[in-house]
């Protein structure tokens, strides 16, 4: 497609060499918004590859959510026409697009909702709250709200159950946010997630009422961590069966884990007709990781 463009560009330009300057400028008044239209309709067409936030210097950013669930259709519905999702595909791979996150979809029969594991629920934020919230009323979706009209909670299927935020300084209409966890040792989860995917420590706002939250900053997403009263779940086999990072070189990352003695769950794999590479591994809480290298479409 970015060939095609420059074609055109020469093309038009060839074209625009060849006439005097009194019919020069009538040309360009005349094909100029014309060749931008055309330019802009096929840079449409292209693939979003900065839909994932920029790597940190551990070459690590926020890379999607999976989701085991029962009904493949009905949570596709549900992340697009109610979540403000876009279908994409990178190859085999079937996403739901948002800035900062893809979700991905697998037909299972997942074992229990996220709640009651150590991941809870994940949360979005919204530029224009109100209009949202209205549309989801028509449309008779389950949320959940206390006296904040800026935070809640939507309910989907399977369980899941999304944060909701507003925030009219956006540059986009809904954007990921957070992943919220529940560990009983909130330093010790804090200290691991910024020694492995070099995130940074520091306490975010609390929107639903006022305080802090301890919390750990990777390009794309927030780690927030709420005391746990009692050792929860691991995620797999649930509804929300595993979060993932996508990675610079997954090699190079896979033997910097080896160096810090952690093992991987299974070796590294590359998915079949793609460029992507995967491997999975487990926090010491039970939060099944997935890490990808080329997840975003449009990076192979």
């Amino acid at each position: 497609m970015g060939n095609c463009i420059l074609r055109l560009l020469a093309v038009c330009c060839r074209a625009a060499g060849k006439l005097k300057t009194k019919t020069l400028m009538k040309y360009a008044a005349v094909r100029v918004p014309t060749i931008l239209a055309l330019i802009v309709a096929a840079l449409a067409g292209l693939p979003a590859h900065a839909q994932l936030a920029p790597p940190n210097d551990a070459g690590v950013t926020m890379g999607h959510i999976h989701l085991a669930v029962n009904d493949v259709e009905a949570q596709k519905r549900f992340w697009t026409t109610t979540m403000g999702g876009t279908a994409v595909q990178n190859g085999p791979l079937s996403m739901i697009q948002f800035p900062g996150v893809f979700i991905m979809l697998r037909q299972a029969g997942p074992t229990a909702p996220p709640a009651g594991s150590i991941v809870d629920h994940f949360g979005f934020v919204w530029k224009d709250l109100p209009t949202t919230l209205a549309k989801w009323k028509a449309d008779k979706v389950e949320i959940e709200q206390n006296a904040n009209p800026n935070q809640g909670y939507v309910h989907g299927p399977d369980g899941i159950r999304v944060e909701f935020f507003g925030d009219p300084s956006l540059s986009v209409p809904v954007q990921m946010n957070h992943i919220h966890f529940y560990p009983t040792d909130i330093p010790a989860m804090q200290a691991w997630y910024a020694k492995v995917f070099g995130g940074i420590p520091g306490k975010r706002a609390r929107v639903s009422s006022p305080g802090w939250i301890d919390c750990d900053d990777i390009p794309g997403v927030n780690l927030s961590f709420s005391q746990g009263k009692t050792e929860l779940a691991p995620t797999k086999g649930r509804s929300l069966d595993h979060i993932g990072f996508d990675v610079k070189s997954l090699d190079t990352f896979a033997k910097k884990l080896e160096a810090e003695g952690i093992k991987l769950d299974a070796p590294i794999r590359q998915i079949p007709n793609s460029k992507t590479k995967v491997a999975f591994l487990t926090d010491p809480w039970g939060t099944y990781i997935e890490l990808t290298e080329g997840l975003a479409p449009g990076t192979n």
